[in-house]
C-alpha cells in the first residue's frame, strides 16, 4: 500500500473550477504558464506558496462548475499528491482521476485540520492526522491503475504494451 506525507493546505466548501482556474488563463498555451494562476480569485498567493508533495484538504463539493480538463492539470502541475475534500463534483472527479490526480472523500478531517499541519496519508486505507485515523474508502483498481500511470492515456499505453 502506497504511503506518504505531506503539508496541508484548506481550502472550503464549493471550490469550482473558474476558481481552481480562471477563464482568463485558458488561452495560455500550456498548463506550467497557468498554474502560477492557480486559485487566484481566492487566495491569489497560494500557487506560489504549494511545494511538490503538497496536500489540498477542502470541503464540499470541490471541483463543481464548468468542466474543464485544465482544473485538474493545473492542480497536479502544481505539484499536489492528492485532494481530499468531504465531496468532489463528478466531472471533476473523473477528469482528475483520467489526469493521474488522486481524490480522497473523507467527511471528517476537513473540520479537524489545520493549514500548516503534516498529514499522512495510506492509499486505499487511512489518513493520520494528529495522532488520529481517518478512514477512506477504498478505489476500485481500475481507477488505481490509472491514477499510478500517471493518467488514463498513459494506463492504457502500458496496458497495451506501448509504455
Amino acid at each position: 500500500m502506497e504511503q506518504f506525507t505531506g503539508k496541508v493546505w484548506v481550502l472550503d466548501d464549493d471550490i469550482d473550477t473558474d476558481i481552481i482556474i480562471p477563464t482568463e488563463y485558458l488561452a495560455m498555451k500550456t498548463i506550467e504558464e497557468m498554474r502560477q494562476y492557480a486559485f487566484s480569485p481566492l487566495r491569489p498567493e497560494l500557487a506560489s506558496k504549494i511545494t511538490s508533495g503538497d496536500i489540498l484538504v477542502a470541503g464540499k463539493n470541490f471541483g463543481c462548475g464548468s468542466s474543464r480538463e485544465q482544473a485538474p492539470e493545473v492542480v497536479k502541475a502544481l505539484g499536489i499528491r492528492c485532494v481530499i475534500a468531504k465531496s468532489f463534483a463528478r466531472i471533476f472527479f473523473r477528469n482528475a482521476i483520467n489526469n493521474g490526480l488522486l481524490l480522497i472523500e473523507q467527511p471528517d478531517l476537513h473540520d479537524r485540520i489545520k493549514e500548516g499541519d503534516t498529514i499522512t496519508v495510506t492509499v486505499n486505507q487511512a489518513i493520520e492526522a494528529g495522532g488520529k485515523q481517518y478512514p477512506i474508502t477504498s478505489l476500485p483498481g481500475n481507477l488505481v491503475e490509472i491514477i499510478e500511470a500517471g493518467g488514463l492515456v498513459k494506463a492504457m499505453r502500458r496496458r497495451n504494451g506501448r509504455i
